[in-house]
């Protein structure tokens, strides 16, 4: 969550509110310049870029974190594999861990065992591995939208229906990182979370987007819950915690979507312990985690997190409280015959071996 968001979502005309905001804007005029060069740069071809002999689809976003970028590698990944394709995920891998992986990285390999995951900031060099060394046909560019050395046959953007134009801002005055106009070269707009709005936003937003792109094409989704999971691999059905008090904790973009969706389960959250994105937990977090959880009016009953925090903790309890995560999964509710439209082309275009 930005560390800043108060201030971005308040409405006060009050002189503190206003002072932060307009100190928020000029600081954002430096990035939004090179941003914007940057931009121009490929635009023109004063920057070198490096097409591998694998297709690419790039899953990127136009916000600062939080838009479900996981969920959607996965569920791409999944139906490639279904087609008997080789594929690979490739990503910067912030926020690794002391075993060189991030959160995002062991979710990922507890759901996709199958599909090789590289992590590095040089995406062109995982890019050549992948292809040379492991034989993949399809590169799945994660967070790619803004990585454009590599070219790419396919440009997928997020857009998280609760908040899919960040303030309206550039960061740090708010949680662009390019430009809007940026959209225009994306290929297809998937809007993620798109049950927790209502359908008048939904038509406002894609109102907006095919203002910026027409030719894009549009497909609604939401993160559906599927069973809890613990750091073993045992399961729960989604009902078990029905009723019942537990405390919420995540270290993601978006805890708010987080939180409405285990409340959408009739979920009684009596607590919410929220971190950054890719938080590294220490022993102090968990200290304040179980303080808080027994400063409750109700006894909690289990705490309940995101897979990408389950990755990182890798326990079955904090305290005597079991861990149990909230597994999800990326479904198209609108506009699946589009995606797939844009998917089965590219897959059909690889040479059979």
């Amino acid at each position: 969550m930005h560390p800043l968001e108060k201030y971005l979502r308040s409405t006060d005309r009050t002189m503190s509110s206003l002072s932060v905001k307009a100190a928020l804007w000029v600081a954002s005029l430096p990035y939004h310049f090179a941003v914007v060069l940057r931009n121009k740069a490929y635009q023109w071809r004063w920057i070198r870029t490096y097409r591998p002999t694998a297709s690419v689809i790039s899953i990127g976003n136009m916000t600062a974190g939080g838009t479900g970028k996981t969920p959607a590698c996965v569920w791409l990944a999944k139906w490639i594999r279904q087609r008997g394709l080789r594929v690979a995920i490739l990503s910067r891998g912030y926020g690794a861990l002391a075993d060189g992986q991030n959160d995002e990285a062991k979710e990922i390999e507890n759901l996709l065992p199958d599909v090789p995951h590289l992590q590095s900031p040089n995406r062109i060099e995982t890019a050549k591995v992948a292809v040379e060394e492991l034989g993949m046909e399809i590169l799945l560019l994660d967070d790619g939208f803004q990585h454009r050395r590599l070219e790419r046959d396919l440009d997928i953007v997020l857009l998280d229906a609760t908040n899919p134009m960040g303030f309206g801002y550039l960061l740090p005055r708010g949680l662009l990182r390019e430009p809007l106009y940026g959209l225009r070269r994306a290929d297809l707009v998937i809007v993620t979370r798109s049950d927790q709005v209502t359908t008048q936003e939904l038509a406002n937003l894609r109102t907006k987007v095919q203002r910026i792109n027409p030719k894009a094409g549009w497909v609604e989704s939401i993160h559906a819950p599927i069973r809890w999971r613990n750091a073993s691999g045992d399961t729960l059905p989604l009902h078990y915690f029905r009723g019942k008090p537990v405390l919420a904790l995540c270290g993601i973009g978006n805890p708010k979507a987080f939180v409405n969706t285990i409340q959408g389960l009739s979920v009684d959250v009596i607590d919410q312990a929220c971190f950054p994105d890719h938080h590294p937990y220490n022993p102090m977090d968990i200290q304040g985690i179980l303080e808080r959880a027994s400063r409750c009016s109700q006894t909690a009953e289990a705490i309940v997190c995101t897979g990408k925090d389950l990755a990182k903790l890798s326990s079955n309890q904090l305290g005597t409280l079991p861990l149990w995560a909230l597994e999800i999964e990326l479904q198209l509710v609108s506009g699946a015959d589009v995606a797939y439209e844009y998917l089965d082309r590219l897959c059909q275009s690889i040479p059979t071996s």
